[in-house]
């Protein structure tokens, strides 16, 4: 009572709100807690006008939920809204990432920013279990193993380091997708495991070990302050003694329902979906769909002709951090297939393109990441005659990696020397490096040989050469370990990059900016596309097929800056615009297509497909309209820019020949979810994740509190009995004196 009579007393009451938590998807309270501190509170609370109820009616006090706001919980808690959780995911074998109890789990808020501040959370803290606010610098393999080895820890808050650990940081594998690439036992056993090349040096396999606790990324500076002055206020030692009570303590919850393996949890949920009317999915395969698109249209329901040869241009679209959904992936995904994108466009402007000998295939998989699902399940669909193409129409492969870093503007060609010991092979993919280096004459981009003996780096191509022995190579800005010290994690941002725009400028100004990031693109997909062009059996000058680096800087800002911007507005439908988010990331997730699939979908329509004269019915139904060729293109009707001074658009549709196709790992079509040979990954459930913050008392005041409720709970229920028997004298109707009885 006197918590809610201070809060009716507080002088000037305003309505206070926070905004609601940014996602969850389909739990011990604490024991005695206190509000916090009004310095703590004001810090993140955001106040608009005052209170509708009186500041001092008692109804009020009572009543808490007519006063709009000042419920008892909000007094109590504050919600952390901009979080990210570290969820578990799982193959065949083993189980990775992080959960808490069913319930959530507690602890006393403890600060480190430097490892001796680990010994009191380790040690000498009195109060554990302890909740950890670590400082980003401190989120390594070294520690967090320590942690992981005492029950004294309940959890971690990890606040992202500014500026970028300046030692790299990559959570991932030091060789990723080990054993899923083309090299084994049998195929190049030297280069096996990474036995020639280590290809992510700083890569600490953090993202691949198992947590039994709590972890969360705090993306908001301000909250991070809001928890560190909680701290500040209530648990720093005094006078080399203990803090003293009440203490500030966090929350954290994200339970998940699938444990041990893929095998364990995916045999559960079969189960449950044969055998229940109710059933209960403990997790769901990582799955997307992969976009691809032809020079020359083809028939996307039939067959290539055997004879038809096709060349295809590959890159991932996907990438992955130790969090949930927070993905940037600025050079390990969106450098190359922004690269792409813009090579593709150049292509397209050829005027000959029509005549070419040999057909160009644009692909973007998703789900390479996690042992190249993407990959893996077109080279299946095309094993299978599930595809328009078969593997024998390929007639070479090139795939962009990595690019964006490159040194004395160096870009690398690394092939396969053990395919290369084939004869025919060596004349093809010899060839194929000198129309290469050949096309980057004149450019401000140099090509060259990695070397015979050394392997292909981590790429999709390494899927094609299992089933099959394809003249091809993969195009990086690295000769041997990446140039990414960022690799798969949290800070491989536009910065990582050098994507650098001037102060001062407005959203509108900062998507046509052309930063000096997008200029060495353009450049590099100005070489590919004309290599391509000549690759393809063009003979003409290929001088006028060149990229645009102002198309390069728009997807540069849109997918690594802010998705919901003027120009993707304008390319994507109508019914799909909720997907504009403003943080772009890029993880593969369990639910499909995910944003950054949709964009590169309609952003390559955009930069490749036509224009044409449809009413919106027979945009949306071209099987209606004769001239339409459907089995050849596929229609969008687009939004369109909006009118000037005006707040309606001009929609029109977009006749291309971009399609989709299902990037689920073939190991769950074929139910075998032991699988070695294809990706086995998924994504636990859950029910609820968030994290807050609040005042916990002592144990001693705790007890007292619960037998005072119970003495108060047996008093009451003695009064009760006593009064309910006594019911008819305390509560007899008095006799009318007027009638008296004779």
């Amino acid at each position: 009572v006197s918590n809610l009579v201070s809060i009716a007393l507080r002088p000037g009451p305003r309505r206070c709100h926070l905004p609601s938590p940014p996602r969850q998807r389909p739990g011990s309270a604490p024991g005695l807690v206190f509000p916090l501190s009004p310095r703590v509170e004001e810090s993140l609370l955001r106040c608009e006008e005052p209170l509708v109820c009186p500041p001092l009616r008692w109804g009020c006090v009572f009543s808490l939920g007519s006063c709009q706001g000042n419920s008892v919980e909000r007094k109590i808690y504050i919600p952390l809204n901009k979080t990210a959780p570290c969820v578990r995911l799982l193959n065949a074998t083993h189980q990775i990432g992080c959960q808490s109890s069913i319930s959530g789990d507690t602890g006393v808020i403890h600060v480190v920013e430097k490892e001796e501040d680990l010994n009191w959370v380790l040690v000498d803290g009195p109060h554990p279990p302890y909740m950890i606010l670590l400082d980003g610098n401190l989120f390594n393999r070294r520690v967090m193993l320590q942690l992981k080895g005492t029950s004294r820890v309940s959890g971690l808050a990890v606040a992202v380091s500014k500026p970028s650990p300046p030692q790299g940081f990559s959570p991932g594998l030091k060789c990723p997708n080990d054993g899923f690439g083309v090299y084994s036992k049998d195929y190049g056993p030297q280069f096996a495991h990474c036995n020639k090349t280590v290809w992510n040096p700083v890569g600490s396999g953090l993202s691949y070990e198992d947590f039994d606790f709590p972890i969360f990324l705090l993306e908001d500076a301000n909250e991070t302050q809001v928890i560190k002055q909680c701290y500040q206020d209530h648990n720093v030692p005094r006078d080399g003694s203990g803090p003293e009570y009440p203490l500030c303590a966090m929350q954290l919850f994200s339970h998940m329902h699938a444990v041990t393996s893929t095998v364990t949890c995916m045999r559960r949920s079969s189960l449950q979906s044969t055998f229940s009317i109710n059933p209960e999915v403990v997790c769901d395969p990582l799955l997307d769909y992969n976009v691809w698109s032809t020079l020359q249209p083809i028939n996307s329901s039939g067959k290539v002709d055997p004879k038809k040869e096709v060349i295809i241009v590959a890159t991932r679209i996907d990438s992955h951090s130790f969090f949930w959904n927070i993905a940037p992936g600025a050079e390990s995904a969106v450098s190359s297939f922004v690269t792409h994108l813009a090579a593709a466009e150049a292509l397209h402007k050829a005027s000959d393109v029509h005549l070419l000998q040999r057909n160009i295939m644009f692909t973007f998989f998703q789900g390479e990441t996690f042992d190249y699902i993407g990959s893996s399940r077109m080279v299946y669909d095309m094993e299978k005659d599930k595809f328009p193409l078969r593997l024998d129409n390929i007639h070479s492969f090139v795939e962009l990696n990595q690019v964006a870093l490159r040194n004395d503007s160096i870009l690398w060609m690394h092939t396969d020397p053990v395919s290369r010991m084939n004869e025919s092979v060596e004349v093809q993919v010899r060839n194929l490096l000198d129309i290469l280096s050949n096309s980057s004459m004149g450019a401000n981009v140099t090509l060259q040989e990695a070397g015979y003996s050394q392997p292909l780096p981590p790429s999709s191509f390494q899927r094609f050469l299992r089933a099959r022995h394809i003249p091809g190579v993969v195009l990086t800005d690295h000769k041997t370990a990446f140039q990414n010290r960022y690799y798969q994690s949290m800070y491989d941002t536009p910065e990582n990059i050098r994507m650098q725009y001037p102060e001062g400028l407005s959203p509108e100004e900062t998507l046509e900016y052309v930063t000096d990031t997008a200029k060495s693109l353009a450049e590099v997909a100005t070489v590919v596309a004309r290599a391509l062009y000549r690759l393809a059996g063009g003979a003409n000058n290929t001088s006028a097929i060149q990229a645009d680096p102002k198309t390069v800087s728009r997807m540069l800002y849109g997918f690594l800056i802010k998705m919901n911007n003027s120009w993707f507005q304008s390319i994507i439908k109508p019914d799909i615009k909720a997907i504009l988010g403003d943080v772009p990331q890029h993880y593969v997730a369990v639910s499909s297509p995910v944003n950054t699939t949709y964009l590169v979908q309609y952003v390559l329509a955009n930069l490749t497909g036509t224009v044409v004269n449809l009413t919106k019915e027979e945009c949306l139904n071209p099987e209606k309209t004769p001239s339409s060729e459907k089995e050849l293109y596929e229609y969008a009707w687009v939004q369109g820019s909006l009118e000037p001074n005006s707040t309606s658009r001009v929609p029109y549709c977009v006749r291309s020949t971009v399609h989709l196709s299902k990037a689920l790992s073939p190991a769950f079509e074929l139910r075998q979810w032991g699988s070695t040979e294809y990706s086995t990954w998924t994504e636990s459930r859950w029910k609820e994740i968030h994290a807050r913050i609040f005042l916990v008392a002592s144990k001693e005041l705790e007890i007292i509190t619960l037998v005072v409720g119970i003495a108060i709970l047996i008093f009451s229920l003695i009064a009760t009995y006593f009064i309910n028997a006594k019911a008819d004298v305390l509560f007899s109707i008095p006799r009318d004196p007027g009638a008296v009885a004779y």
